[in-house]
């Protein structure tokens, strides 16, 4: 009987090695999987490169540091590949005193390379950051009068993923503004761990509302919504 659901934070952390690829879904902390992360700091994996939307916010004195920059203020990351990373952030402190590597993609172009990893695409050509610091050291051609530059596919070798409900297979939907990038990043993903608010029995889900199926999704932990592991 297939049933991908994990008993326990440290279930669904297990094997996480240091030197991965992970691919942190969400958009601010919209849609991003925060237990999952806190599960990862806890794990203890280092030398990590995180691919996430951003890692822009500004620490307030007296907060917590949470999340990515918890990661990078413990040392654990070696470089993250983003769309924008604040002056001034525990990110962008760690980039200027040499600590830490950066890739800055454009958002679209980071969707779209995540995108064509879980399609099976290995490389693609865009216009988007042609004759900008964003081309440098990569291929170019011209399509239709357009120079356009070649992205390469992004794979994770882990994906961290928040979804609304799942079943035990994995079939997973999403709340609207909160499926963001987990769809793309549970398909890049080469394990691929999802953390659901809410759970179903099989077939409770309607076909046409199954965001991402089962075959791109490993390991499931059910943390309910309101439990204090999650923003408000």
């Amino acid at each position: 009987m297939i049933d991908k659901f994990v008993r326990s934070m440290a279930e669904a952390m297990n094997g996480i090695k240091d030197g991965s690829t992970v691919l942190m879904a969400g958009f601010g902390e919209v849609g991003a999987p925060h237990a999952l992360l806190d599960g990862l700091i806890e794990q203890g994996a280092g030398n990590l490169t995180i691919v996430v939307n951003s890692v822009g916010r500004v620490h307030k004195p007296g907060q917590p540091v949470q999340g990515v920059p918890r990661l990078i203020e413990l040392g654990r990351v070696r470089k993250v590949i983003t769309t924008f990373i604040r002056a001034g952030s525990i990110a962008g402190d760690a980039v200027r005193d040499g600590r830490m590597e950066a890739e800055a993609v454009p958002q679209g172009t980071l969707a779209e390379r995540l995108r064509a990893a879980g399609a099976g695409v290995p490389a693609f050509f865009t216009p988007t950051g042609a004759g900008t610091l964003v081309a440098e050291g990569k291929e170019v051609r011209d399509y239709d009068g357009r120079a356009c530059i070649l992205e390469r596919a992004l794979h994770g070798d882990v994906a961290l993923v928040e979804a609304w409900m799942a079943d035990r297979w994995g079939n997973l939907t999403f709340r609207d503004s909160s499926r963001n990038f987990n769809p793309i990043m549970a398909m890049a993903g080469r394990l691929t761990i999802v953390q659901t608010h809410h759970v179903c029995d099989l077939g409770q889900l309607p076909a046409n509302e199954i965001v991402t199926p089962g075959i791109f999704v490993d390991r499931v932990l059910h943390v309910a919504a309101g439990d204090p592991k999650l923003p408000a």
